[in-house]
């Protein structure tokens, strides 16, 4: 009687343990978990890295699976101010890794890394089988200081594509990082995460939401350029600082002369007074249109007039050469704005 009890007690044991088991691996996830063929997801992306801190969108299309090379042929889309650049990913399926063989432009290799920097980037922590969404912690990041990241409580999210019920993974450096997590979708929803500075108000890292998602080929976007709309803020390339640049009359027209005001501030948007900036514009043949050093603004604010001779796309360099009396070092602390002057009696509108 003795060993039929032992024997149903070590049976019950295992019973519970597998039960237990059934429960951690149905509430975990990975980078990659509920990807189906034929299926597509659309995020709009802003990295730090990547245009300037610039949004853009990118739509993945899981086509078809290659069972050979254990990985994903996924068509993507990328939607940058109208300009479409089309590539494909060969995606690992063990965490959604662009592999090597890629078909890809090189103009898409900036957008790649943004991928792999921002909707992809949690696969460092749950490549596939995953972890708990119920877990203590998934791991740390490799600095000094700062809370690891870990899945905390449920929020309803709701993001362009619908409302989502996701479990919230975050971490504490300097500010909250902050990841929703839908366990039946292989990205993110949603993110917002901060750069790692020693001192001030952290910059953007990067951000995404979830744009769309649906099944069959999605609709192929076209090449539209789009008419920039003042005011554009851009950070400089460190993050130092961010620069805003905004015009009127709103739609660039040559011969018509165009006001453009400044706007310095430093990591946190705060406008910082005592800048010594250089202004240069140039067209699409490279030619310089004006070229100006050691202006002044002494509130943080400045001002240039210019007066466009012909239509066409135009860059707009802005550095920021010195701040309060003290030259910014080494680095280049300077923004690209990129408009596009048209032609006289042109009407049409600016876009976002």
């Amino acid at each position: 009687m003795a060993k039929f009890v032992l024997v149903v007690s070590v049976i019950m044991v295992a019973s519970s343990g597998l039960v237990r088991f059934a429960a951690a691996a149905d509430n975990n996830w990975y980078v990659g978990q509920g990807v189906k063929a034929n299926m597509y997801v659309t995020y709009r992306i802003a990295s730090h890295d990547t245009n300037q801190g610039q949004p853009f969108t990118m739509t993945i299309y899981f086509k078809e699976y290659n069972a050979t090379g254990h990985y994903w042929v996924a068509p993507v889309y990328v939607n940058d101010q109208g300009a479409i650049i089309n590539g494909t990913f060969h995606l690992s399926d063990l965490d959604l890794t662009a592999l090597g063989s890629s078909k890809i432009p090189p103009s898409m290799s900036p957008y790649r890394s943004a991928y792999e920097s921002s909707i992809q980037w949690l696969a460092a922590f749950v490549p596939k089988p995953g972890q708990s969404l119920g877990a203590a912690y998934w791991g740390k990041i490799a600095s000094i200081g700062g809370s690891p990241i870990a899945p905390g409580g449920q929020e309803k999210v709701t993001v362009p594509a619908g409302s989502f019920d996701t479990t919230l993974v975050s971490w504490h450096k300097g500010v909250d990082n902050k990841i929703w997590i839908d366990k039946d979708l292989p990205y993110p929803v949603k993110a917002q995460t901060f750069a790692d500075v020693t001192a001030g108000n952290p910059p953007v890292l990067y951000q995404f939401d979830l744009l769309a998602i649906g099944q069959g080929q999605p609709p192929i976007p076209k090449n539209q350029p789009e008419i920039p709309k003042p005011p554009i803020t851009l950070q400089t390339g460190r993050g130092t600082y961010y620069i805003e640049l905004l015009w009127q009359p709103a739609v660039l027209k040559s011969g018509v002369p165009t006001q453009f005001g400044l706007l310095f501030m430093d990591s946190s948007q705060s406008v910082i007074p005592g800048v010594s900036y250089s202004f240069k514009i140039t067209d699409s043949n490279n030619t310089v249109v004006q070229d100006l050093h050691d202006q002044k603004a002494l509130d943080g604010t400045g001002t240039q007039t210019v007066k466009f001779d012909k239509a066409g796309p135009v860059d707009i360099l802005v550095s920021i050469d010195g701040v309060q009396g003290q030259n910014v070092g080494d680095f280049v602390e300077r923004s690209d704005f990129n408009l596009i002057v048209l032609p006289p009696g042109n009407g049409t509108q600016s876009t976002t």
